[in-house]
């Protein structure tokens, strides 16, 4: 946007225009406050730190893998046996989900415990995004508020040209700020947090049904076949090249 500003000739300095500033931004923050409870908006520091950190996420092969040995061992050496390695699992769900059907619970307990667990980290997930959601909606209008106030300052300065072309490029910096705050920045933080809340929550699916296959006692290969549907055509054909790689390295 800054370039463009500059290919056409605009100065950066008309930018700071601290009216703008102050419906726009303070207008979002007033709005966004009013629309949430405080218990909510507290999160946002969190939520802009997933956005811009690195999700640190299980992969989809390492799951299949580690559910894989976990099937081969239960299959020898019976469900207990897995008891010994849950201290070692990081992910507190899939943790949780362990000691669930090591404890000798119920198939279906343990698949409406998890799924009920899945639904609301997801309706948390759902929260956070929607505050960013709402923001890009009220900073646009926002903008367009601005840019009324700007108008009326500049017909009441009708006999000073300058000040009257002062005041309507100030009108326009609002709805600018507006409309760049909403849409280039709120909405997709709002999308970059829906994206990845939907990639813990398929990550989460996938431990589910690699928890119940265990507690089923399927085998290693009905395992692998299972929750190879997680996988996109590309990671199942690398999966695969690594797999025929690691038998022809043991031959």
């Amino acid at each position: 946007m800054l370039g463009g500003m500059v290919v056409k000739g605009a100065h950066l300095s008309s930018l700071l225009n601290p009216a703008a500033f102050m419906i726009i931004i303070l207008g979002t923050v007033a709005s966004v406050m009013v629309a949430f409870p405080m218990s909510e908006l507290k999160k946002v520091g969190k939520l802009f730190k997933i956005v811009f950190a690195e999700q640190k996420l299980t992969s989809r092969e390492e799951l299949i893998s580690r559910f894989m040995e976990w099937a081969s061992i239960t299959r020898r050496e019976g469900l207990l046996a897995l008891e010994a390695r849950v201290d070692e699992i990081e992910d507190t769900f899939l943790r949780n989900g362990m000691r669930m059907i090591i404890d000798g619970n119920d198939q279906d307990l343990v698949r409406d415990v998890l799924l009920e667990d899945i639904a609301a980290t997801e309706d948390r997930h759902k929260a956070g995004a929607l505050i960013f959601t709402q923001a890009g909606t009220y900073a646009p209008t926002l903008g367009v508020l601005g840019a009324v106030v700007g108008l009326v300052a500049a017909l009441s300065e009708m006999s000073d040209m300058d000040k009257l072309a002062h005041a309507i490029a100030g009108a326009f910096i609002a709805t600018l700020l507006g409309i760049f705050t909403g849409y280039v920045l709120w909405h997709p933080i709002a999308n970059r947090l829906k994206r990845i809340s939907k990639q813990e929550i398929q990550i989460r699916l996938m431990m589910l049904e690699g928890l119940l296959s265990i507690q089923s006692g399927v085998s290693t290969i009905a395992i692998h076949q299972k929750l190879s549907v997680f996988l996109t055509p590309t990671e199942r054909l690398k999966m695969k090249e690594k797999e025929e790689g690691a038998v022809e390295q043991k031959a």
